[in-house]
């Protein structure tokens, strides 16, 4: 690598805004802020819902069943 034209790659603290939970990673940025991370995402955590596509499946059987 030629020296001179990298950018400085260092650890820096990623503090998420939603949960104030904080980790290290690396990056060429000072510092990192991201809105929503793996302790607080309803993905992650078991929280996710699938009620829309509940919903969708509901309808379409209630459609269905009017045509008949």
């Amino acid at each position: 690598m030629k020296k001179g034209i990298h950018p400085n790659y260092q650890k820096v603290k990623v503090v998420c805004t939603t949960c104030g939970n904080t980790f290290e990673t690396g990056s060429i940025l000072k510092e990192m802020r991201v809105d929503t991370c793996s302790n607080c995402h309803p993905f992650y955590t078991g929280q996710q819902k699938f009620v829309q596509a509940t919903g969708q499946v509901e309808k379409f059987k209630k459609r269905m069943s009017q045509k008949k």
